[in-house]
């Protein structure tokens, strides 16, 4: 058996630490800032063929931590390749569809050009409303229309002439009758010189006082005249008909080749898709709308009033709507939308409520979103913003599908939402960039069969870089560039050493660097405050050490609570002594931010039976999948080793005492194999031992997380209680190269106050926890007396016995 010497890891391996001399370190004021992207080569090269293939579905999925340097990256990419340097992305005008109101028109000019447009339209239409008034008001049109009007009413007086004249001949006169509140034309027989109606005479007739002969002659003479009458009627109203064309006519004539010259010079001067047809409207409803550019006494009685009604505006229509304007744009747009809801995205159709209190909305309504302003560029969005918005993956899987940009006229959360306008689409050509965890990404590559086809590329960041020279010197020039942006204290070499043992410490292993540089720069900001503090000219190291101290202190409240009732005795942990079937796990827990170690006592009890392993955890519901695999993995060394020529007759449970919360994770699965070893065997464990470590099958023990965090968690509980020298943990050996523990415990290490051990297998781990040989199997798959296996072995024989007797398997019942 190895003496526990040969087990103790060397102080020189608890923690990497830079050499003040090293020639990869030097103070922020003897090197230049950094200037490059440092340690994601392979984002970079995947960010690059993204951004240069310009073809739908090439979009750019970037998978990283917090702090890892995506989004910089991304805009830095951008432009050292020159992506921004191409062509200028167009206006976007949205203007009235005279045929379809419901769907208005986009005009795309070049950038700069859409507000040109729009002031050249707006100054057409004030214009035309001082020269079409002027015209119609001008001497040669008011002749022309006078004359008209007065051929017009010669034609009516001659027909009104003739029509009383054949009135008169034949004994009738033109009256006025009386119809309500109206009067309406009607002729009467004239009696005895005097004009009377039909139905006095109708009277008279049937009285007797008037001939029945002459009666039945004036009325069937009255039939014949109202009979004219209404055609005169008639043939009046077609009169006027045909003056009023005539007069539109000679209005649209004298009117549309001023329209037309106006609108021809807009034409000429900008160059869009649709614009003639769109001009062609406006010269059409102009002209059909002339009476728009008169000002009537209506309006002019209107204004005078003290409180005018709104009207709607009639020259409302010829309006231009420019949702993106590009003039003062120097390159292709780069976006960051921080906030990325529906609206935000893919922009809105904004209503108002008019004095009726009905909602109204029209084509001057729509407002674009981040992606018209991004369109002919590239789009950055935040995945996780992206997903929890309603709507909003859907919309952009939808866009980036079709590329069509739509401008939907309700928003998803709106209780009233209506669909009133559809604006015509808009052609996309746009790079969309989407930031997310790595979660996040595989969630969606597996749940949602359109992600792949939209985002073709994945630049995944890492969270470490090699710890080598180059890196280390990058590290160095990223603490100058932090030092000059935040305009902090200089750095000496002691300074930047702590920085790098604290990105080492992040990265969790000696030979790695952390990427997560947002870490590394709050660290800095702190130091470089207490420093100022001590009045000090520049950091040292001891202001690097008291700035993650001080971070620590202030979000350790929890770990502070758990030592307390551990010191307490309300949480029993026992580090002294040696107790049979009990050890002391190890446990991190994880608050977020912040993540600590703490002891944790694991029992097993053994008994007679055939139930095997009992996992507690997992009969209570608190086992976690990993666990539990855990659990069964020893089964599986357990029948290895002592079940080849009996069957593995025991009940075993474990318990995780005082854990009420969940247990996950195979960390502790070594620790389980030394308490039931123990419990069976009968022999004590050293409870100033804290163990972590994963086993396989064989009996190997594997690497686990958290061992930093899980020593200095033991040895904090041993120190609050008095270092006695044999304190320690037991961790894997393939751990080893991860260990960056704190200084705290390094010292006492070296001063011979707390041990920690390395083991590689089950037999090593049993034998520092009792001090007794495990033992080697011998050829007839025995062990050895007076080893642990060996009396293991004799209790698994004892409790086959204990229940073949009890069970009623003895000779009788065999026969």
């Amino acid at each position: 058996m190895k003496s526990l010497q040969e087990f103790e890891i060397p102080v020189d391996k608890l923690r990497w630490k830079c050499k003040q001399d090293s020639k990869d370190l030097c103070a922020t004021d003897d090197i230049e800032p950094c200037g490059e992207i440092i340690g994601q080569e392979r984002a970079i090269e995947a960010i690059k063929l993204g951004l240069q293939i310009e073809q739908p579905g090439y979009n750019v999925f970037v998978v990283g931590y917090t702090g890892t340097g995506r989004t910089t990256t991304i805009k830095r990419m951008i432009k050292e390749l020159g992506l921004q340097d191409g062509k200028l992305p167009a206006d976007l005008c949205y203007v009235q569809n005279f045929g379809n109101p419901d769907q208005p028109r986009v005009l795309q000019f070049p950038a700069g050009e859409g507000a040109k447009f729009r002031d050249e339209m707006k100054n057409m239409v004030e214009q035309l409303r001082e020269q079409i008034p002027a015209m119609m008001e001008s001497d040669e049109l008011r002749n022309r229309r006078k004359s008209i009007i007065e051929e017009y009413e010669e034609r009516q007086k001659s027909l009104i002439r003739d029509f009383e004249k054949r009135v008169k001949d034949r004994d009738f006169a033109m009256t006025q009758v009386q119809m309500g509140q109206m009067m309406r034309p009607d002729v009467n027989p004239v009696i005895s010189g005097n004009p009377t109606p039909l139905s006095e005479l109708e009277a008279k007739t049937e009285a007797g006082e008037f001939p029945k002969e002459r009666y039945d002659e004036i009325k069937a003479t009255y039939d014949e005249l109202a009979e004219e009458m209404v055609q005169l009627f008639k043939q009046t109203r077609q009169n006027q008909k045909e003056l009023n064309e005539k007069l539109e006519r000679l209005h649209k004539d004298a009117i549309s080749p001023m329209v037309y010259e106006s609108i021809s010079i807009i034409n000429s001067e900008f160059k869009a898709d649709g614009l003639e047809y769109y001009l062609t409207e406006i010269h059409e409803d102009i002209i059909k709308n002339l009476g728009n550019f008169q000002r009537g006494e209506d309006e002019q009685a209107q204004q005078k009033m003290p409180f005018p009604q709104r009207k709607r505006d009639p020259f409302h229509d010829y309006q231009v709507n420019l949702v993106v304007d590009n003039s003062r744009t120097k390159n292709r747009p780069l976006i960051i939308e921080t906030n990325p809801n529906f609206r935000n995205l893919f922009g809105s159709i904004e209503r108002v409520v008019d004095q009726q209190g009905f909602w109204r909305t029209d084509f001057t309504r729509i407002k674009a979103g981040a992606m018209h302003h991004a369109n002919g560029g590239y789009l950055i969005l935040d995945a996780m913003d992206a997903l929890v918005e309603p709507g909003v993956w859907t919309g952009l899987k939808r866009t980036l599908r079709s590329q069509k940009l739509e401008i939907a006229a309700s928003d998803p959360m709106s209780m009233f939402s209506q669909v009133t306008l559809k604006p015509e689409p808009v052609e996309l050509d746009l790079q969309v960039i989407m930031i997310g965890m790595p979660d996040i990404y595989y969630m969606l590559f597996h749940l949602d069969p359109d992600f792949s086809k939209i985002f073709k590329v994945k630049a995944d960041f890492d969270t470490v870089i090699e710890r080598n020279e180059d890196s280390m010197k990058k590290y160095n020039a990223f603490a100058r560039k932090i030092v000059d942006e935040h305009k902090l204290l200089p750095f000496d070499q002691s300074g930047i050493g702590a920085l790098i043992e604290y990105g080492i410490r992040i990265g969790g292993r000696q030979n790695k660097l952390s990427t997560r540089f947002n870490v590394i720069a709050d660290v800095m900001r702190e130091s470089s405050y207490w420093a100022q503090q001590d009045q000090s000219d520049r950091v040292r190291a001891e202001h690097v050490s008291r700035a993650i101290d001080q971070w620590v202190k202030r979000v350790s409240l929890p770990e502070d609570k758990l030592t307390e009732m551990i010191e307490q005795g309300t949480i029993l942990i026992a580090t002294d002594k040696a107790v049979t079937g009990q050890i002391n796990g190890l446990s991190v827990y994880s608050m977020g931010e912040y993540s600590f170690g703490k002891p944790t006592r694991i029992t097993a009890r053994t008994s007679v039976g055939t139930k095997g392993i009992i996992n507690i955890e997992k009969e209570a519901q608190l086992s976690g999948s990993s666990h539990s695999k855990g659990v069964l993995i020893i089964n599986g060394y357990l029948q290895g080793k002592f079940a080849q020529n009996r069957p593995l007759s025991m009940n075993a449970s474990l318990c995780f005492e005082q854990s009420y919360g969940g247990v996950d994770g195979d960390s502790a699965s070594s620790t389980e194999i030394y308490a039931i070893l123990s419990s069976l065997a009968e022999v004590p464990i050293r409870q100033d031992i804290a163990v972590t470590g994963s086993v396989n099958q064989n009996g190997e023990i594997q690497a686990i997380g958290g061992v930093n965090q899980k020593i200095e968690g033991f040895f904090d509980i041993c120190k609050a209680r008095g270092l006695t020298g044999d304190q320690g943990v037991m961790i894997p050996k393939s751990n080893v190269p991860d260990l960056m523990l704190h200084q705290r415990v390094v010292d006492a290490v070296n001063d011979g106050k707390f041990r920690i051990y390395a083991v590689e297998t089950i037999e090593e781990g049993i034998e520092i926890l009792t001090g007794k040989e495990a033992g080697e199997q011998a050829g007839d798959g025995t062990y050895p007396d007076g080893t642990i296996f060996h009396a293991v072995e004799k209790k698994l024989d004892s409790y086959a016995e204990a229940f073949r007797k009890y069970s009623g398997g003895g000779k009788d019942n065999n026969k």
